[in-house]
């Protein structure tokens, strides 16, 4: 029986209320898809492991900003770090693992769009503003280390599928405006014939910001040309996106009390990412029970950044070099020298050079595919559904960086001086190539027991081509096999239990290959290096858990344990916070517990979710923190086995509610707690923390007429300061002015804001 036919994939008939218990057993029988590929899958209560999921209808009702923004408030275990402060780059903390569009930060996630792989090949971050929201139709967030999402899936996956013109037909109108200048448009038009369909989506948003001198805008384009045959599915998705993001990072807590929250240390830090991407989908049923499908995609991504910031470079002390301007190496100081090899004067047309003004820009050409067959049969007159397939991910890139001397504003901004330093030059080529072949196999053993066996073999090949001179050239390779195993079983109608193990690999990437050096540290995303050798990553991972449904009420309950072997961290090597070098540090550890609820009592529907994580290294090692306020004399610090991972709060708890008050008006509310964390160089644990915060919203929808609605929500209702990131960082040299020496530097959440809107459907 072809059940992908019959049954809604990816929790197309979850209902409307985005639940924290999504992973639980409900009265629809659900089937997810176990591959990135979005075909034939197995129902969602077989799983032998934990997996939310959600649909577009759920993700419009939360009235959520973004993807990232509606996991924060729904999906149980994730956290968002905003370290950039900007609403489109956060990170993505799921876990204790990350997925973040900034450099530097141990990625351990991988994300797919219709099977297209949608990390960034040069580093593995995620450009969350690449995503538009309302062309989703539905999201599965997959928990450990799954092998068979490939590359990167250490601590877990996730899965998009687009939106087409079969299954969202009519014509969207959505406008809103907001507090900080918030404005935004979207526009989305579908239809079919029976045979040919379309889906067309454009949308605009652009905002002032609230903190000085951080405006965004945001245009994104996506269209799907869809053909269906009883039994063939085809889509070509094309997608464009021209974005420009400023977000100006932490800011010294005292600079944040002294002048206030909106405050920025430096400015500007700008993103801007332009996106062209043609992807061809499909799936046909071979015979009754052998499905083909697969995916075939090019792509082609820019990201430019401007970063202007404060810098290390000072007049040289020594005698022998009175007149020019230095960089400390070591115990030295090493004179600066210009792209002549000239050396460079400590001013520069009268002005100091107490700033810089760093440039990069990353072009990336990337195609790839996958190819699946999937078998529904019977083994033993028992179902079994046995998946295997291959895939391929090429991408070359482009790297070139340049770092520009120049001088601070009155408003700490910076003015280049034009001369650029000659170290800080980059020109790097790389080629990325992964390849995968996977099997997955389900077996309902009995009525009650099924059992999954999983297994990838993947092989990465990284070269690297150094443009201006020899010392990032490098070719490596990367190989492994990582199985995965589980079991679920029935007790009851109303409860299930499962377990699983599984292991899954990250390849080292490019950036990190290129700057893990710890005599000559890197600055970040800037300038690489050197290139010695990395291991790559292994994640294993346990879970067990049980979950059901009983009188209304859905619910699960987990435990977690994944250890990362050789794990990668970025290790700070100077008094800029961006500065260090890539190093394997032995053994992380993340694991813990999950629990979650929903239950709908009439009019009412409510949600919950409590996720205790305990993350910790597993391997001492020393590390350098130059601005850590207890690290020795040599500026560092000795991170013992134990140690807490910094910037992942403890507990994490959600509470929703939402009411149907009457046939025309739903109100909602939610609140959010986090608990405290470790400052980002203080691996060691060595100070105090930065402190836990609440958040509640409330959000409401009025339909004035069957076709048209009126939509309101408030961030923040109670206006709470709080933030949710800490590193430490040097400002005496940049805020002398102002009498502040603060090392602690935070990422300040956003203050009370309100945003209205209205929404009509043709």
């Amino acid at each position: 029986m072809k059940t992908s036919r019959l049954l809604i994939p990816l929790l197309g008939a979850l209902g409307t209320f985005p639940a924290h218990a999504a992973d639980t057993q409900l009265d629809t029988v659900t089937v997810v898809a176990q591959t990135p590929l979005h075909s034939t899958g197995v129902e969602k209560n077989k799983l032998a492991a934990s997996v939310q999921t959600a649909n577009a209808e759920q993700i419009q009702q939360s009235m959520s900003r973004s993807l990232t923004d509606y996991m924060r408030m729904n999906f149980s275990g994730v956290t968002i770090n905003e370290a950039q402060n900007n609403p489109y780059q956060p990170d993505v903390q799921y876990r204790g693992f990350t997925a973040s569009p900034l450099l530097g930060l141990p990625q351990g996630m991988s994300v797919y769009v219709n099977g297209v792989r949608f990390n960034e090949p040069f580093g593995d971050t995620v450009n969350w503003d690449l995503l538009p929201q309302g062309a989703i139709d539905s999201v599965n967030l997959f928990a450990g280390a799954n092998p068979v999402f490939g590359q990167n899936t250490l601590g877990g996956a996730l899965s998009m599928r687009l939106k087409n013109g079969f299954d969202h037909e009519g014509t969207e109108v959505e406008a809103l405006v907001g507090e900080h200048g918030r404005r935004n448009v979207q526009l989305s038009t579908a239809g079919n014939d029976g045979r040919f369909g379309y889906f067309v989506l454009g949308n605009y948003d652009e905002e002032d910001g609230w903190r000085d001198f951080s405006p965004s805008d945001v245009r994104q384009v996506l269209s799907t040309l869809s053909w269906r045959l009883e039994d063939t599915n085809l889509d070509l998705t094309l997608a464009a996106n021209d974005n420009r993001l400023l977000g100006n990072g932490a800011s010294p807590m005292a600079l944040l009390e002294q002048q206030g929250r909106e405050q920025v240390f430096t400015h500007p830090d700008r993103t801007e990412t332009q996106l062209k991407m043609i992807a061809l989908n499909g799936d046909t049923w071979l015979t009754d029970e052998l499905q083909l499908a697969g995916n075939l995609y090019l792509r082609r991504n820019e990201i430019s950044t401007f970063n202007g910031d404060d810098t290390d470079f000072e007049a040289c002390e020594d005698p022998a070099n009175a007149g020019f301007l230095c960089e400390e190496e070591g115990d030295e100081e090493e004179i600066v020298e210009d792209l002549n090899g000239n050396n460079v004067t400590a001013t520069i047309n009268g002005e100091e050079p107490d700033a810089t003004n760093n440039r990069s820009k990353t072009e990336t050409d990337a195609l790839g595919g996958a190819l699946q067959l999937a078998l529904e049969n019977e083994v033993a007159g028992r179902d079994n559904l046995l998946v295997g397939g291959i895939s391929f991910d090429r991408a070359e890139t482009d790297f070139a960086m340049d770092t520009e001397l120049a001088e601070l504003t009155d408003t700490r901004g910076t003015e280049g001086l034009g001369v650029y330093v000659d170290e800080a030059r980059v020109r790097l080529h790389t080629e990325v190539q992964h390849y995968g072949l996977y099997v997955t196999d389900t077996l309902s053993v009995s009525d009650n027991l099924t059992a999954t066996l999983s297994g990838r073999y993947n092989y990465s090949r990284i070269v690297m081509e150094d443009n201006y001179g020899t010392e990032l050239n490098g070719v490596h390779s990367f190989s492994r096999f990582n199985p995965a195993a589980g079991l679920t079983y029935t007790l009851s109608d109303s409860t299930t239990v499962y377990g699983s193990y599984s292991e899954s690999s990250r390849a080292p990437t490019p950036v990190e290959l290129s700057c893990a050096d710890p005599e000559d540290p890197c600055k970040l995303p800037n300038a690489f290096i050197s290139d010695p050798p990395l291991a790559q990553v292994v994640a294993k991972s346990y879970e067990v858990g049980v979950r059901g449904a009983h009188q209304g009420w859905n619910w699960t309950l987990g435990l977690f344990h994944t250890v990362n072997h050789n794990d990668i961290l970025f290790i700070n090597g100077g008094n800029l916070t961006s500065e260090g070098y890539f190093d394997n540090v032995g053994r992380t550890r993340r694991q813990g517990l999950e629990a979650a609820f929903a239950k709908q009592v009439g009019d009412w529907a409510f949600s919950g979710s409590y996720t205790l994580l305990d993350a910790t290294f597993q391997t001492g090692f020393i590390a350098n923190s130059p601005n850590n306020p207890a690290a020795n004399a040599d500026s560092q610090i000795t991170v013992e086995k134990g140690d807490r991972i910094p910037s992942l709060p403890r507990h994490n708890l959600k509470l929703a509610t939402r009411w149907q008050a009457t046939n025309a008006l739903q109100v909602g509310a939610d609140v959010q707690y986090n608990s405290s964390q470790y400052f980002r160089g203080d691996e060691a644990n060595l100070n105090d923390q930065l402190a836990g915060y609440t958040v509640a919203n409330v959000h409401a929808t009025y339909a004035v007429a069957p076709s048209v609605e009126l939509f309101a929500r408030v961030e923040n209702l109670f206006d709470r300061d709080y933030e949710t990131f800490a590193l430490f960082g040097e400002s005496d040299e940049v805020l002398e002015d102002l009498g502040i020496d603060d090392a602690n530097f935070v990422g300040p959440g956003k203050p009370r804001t309100a945003t209205i809107g209205i929404r009509a459907k043709f």
